[in-house]
């Protein structure tokens, strides 16, 4: 499946004014819907002259930090490890290791930015002890959780945390653990074959300044990899749809939710358990930017309608990757719109749920619960307030306000539902109905 010959050249028309007005030498850029690539393309200078652009490596830089994090929740998952956990039960009483994984997952644990000595991105990487060494927690700009403060440090803590625990070195279980069960296999610790060369861009003469491509030794788990056009396509399916070697789609969804943000950002930034969260497409953007020395990078994707878009850039700066990746995704959207799936008949009606479907009232508004496929959806003026799933002989919320809680068919002496309990809020048939607890009765009797 493909997208049509005049959506791919309204995509490319975005592209290259993302080429141009950024002054970026090269970019590479697709995109994938129901977990399949429909659209790549390039423009500029070819990285590597003759070679396929989509096989050609570019550093992908902080889109490293999300498969850090998808090997800490594996851990989590496995229980290995709590997010809740101080990171100093696997990494003993070195700086900042008693902040616990959640708040280094979602760089909401106040430490600083940046590893004190050299700018790391630029400079040949020490050793974990070395690290460690020259910093010792006394650098915090925040209290834990007090709001969002990006932390590149603290993701070299969670890759030698993941790494101690699986018991290798952080990259092999990146390899081992993401990669190969994804078949990302263009996919690199240092560039390998094809690999564009890093450029910065003059300002003013427009000439270009090749960047170091280092090895950044125990920063790495926070910016180190190098990836193909074709292998990041392959991730962002991931993204989409989960795998079962690797993470699932509602594991994903649980690390795509927001932890942290700050006041100065409001609604138009989060981030998840190690995803960026950017408004979006139906609602949200959810993956993660990068940037190193000579490159820009973006994997971004809107689970609702099951696109993702990702780029890869040669140039040190110029243009947003996640504005070119949010362009391209809406820009598919105006040309070639999501298709909702089927509706389907639902099954047979759950036991559990035996006389709700219909209209009840939370005193005197009325709601419209009704089956969707196997959940009980409830509705206020056709707009979705909350939905409902048999588990286990339970009936429970995922999602709006009633997510997690029980919903409670309280029936009669006769076998009919009198009214529904959801935590103390009590629906029932008649606004007000007398014979309900609180809030039955009309307001005004006593």
């Amino acid at each position: 499946m493909s997208v049509s010959d005049l959506t791919a050249h309204r995509l490319r028309a975005r592209l290259a004014h993302a080429q141009s007005a950024g002054r970026l030498p090269s970019v590479v850029a697709g995109l994938v819907r129901d977990g399949e690539p429909v659209w790549f393309d390039a423009y500029g200078t070819p990285p590597v002259s003759g070679h396929d652009p989509y096989d050609v490596q570019y550093r992908i830089g902080s889109i490293t930090k999300t498969m850090t994090a998808v090997l800490v929740l594996q851990l989590v998952r496995d229980g290995r490890i709590g997010l809740d956990d101080p990171a100093s039960v696997v990494l003993g009483e070195v700086g900042y290791a008693d902040r616990s994984v959640r708040t280094l997952l979602a760089h909401s644990s106040g430490m600083q930015s940046e590893p004190a000595g050299p700018w790391w991105e630029r400079t040949a990487g020490g050793s974990w002890a070395e690290l460690t060494a020259a910093n010792d927690g006394s650098g915090a700009v925040f209290p834990a959780l007090q709001e969002f403060h990006y932390s590149n440090l603290g993701y070299a803590l969670l890759g030698e945390l993941a790494a101690r625990l699986l018991g290798s070195t952080w990259w092999e279980a990146v390899h081992r653990r993401i990669l190969m069960p994804l078949g990302m296999r263009r996919t690199s610790y240092l560039p390998e074959g094809a690999a564009a060369q890093g450029w910065s861009v003059h300002p003013y003469e427009s000439t270009l300044v090749a960047e170091p491509a280092t090895d950044t030794g125990a920063m790495a788990p926070a910016g180190q990899v190098w990836a193909t056009a074709t292998d990041l396509a392959r991730y962002t399916s991931f993204l989409l749809g989960g795998h079962p070697d690797v993470l699932s789609a509602e594991e994903l969804a649980r690390a795509f939710g927001p932890q942290s943000g700050t006041p100065k950002d409001g609604l138009g930034y989060g981030h998840g358990l190690g995803f960026q969260l950017f408004p979006g497409g139906a609602g949200t953007l959810a993956g993660h930017t990068g940037s190193m020395p000579g490159f820009l990078a973006a994997c971004l994707v809107d689970r609702d309608r099951r696109v993702g878009g990702m780029v890869l850039a040669n140039g040190t700066a110029g243009y947003s990757p996640a504005a070119i990746v949010t362009e391209l995704l809406d820009e598919l959207e105006r040309c070639e719109p999501t298709v909702a799936p089927a509706w389907t008949p639902s099954p047979t009606l759950p036991t559990e749920l035996a006389g709700v479907p219909g209209v009840w009232h939370w005193g005197n508004t009325p709601i419209v619960f009704a089956m969707e496929g196997v959940e009980l959806v409830g509705r206020r003026g056709g707009a979705e307030l909350y939905r409902f799933a048999v588990v286990d002989g339970r009936v429970v919320g995922r999602s709006g306000y009633h997510a997690g809680e029980e919903l409670r068919v309280v029936r009669r002496a006769d076998g009919r539902v009198g009214h529904l309990d959801i935590a103390t809020f009590v629906y029932t048939r008649e606004p007000y109905d007398p014979e309900a607890p609180i809030p039955g009765g009309h307001p005004g009797s006593a």
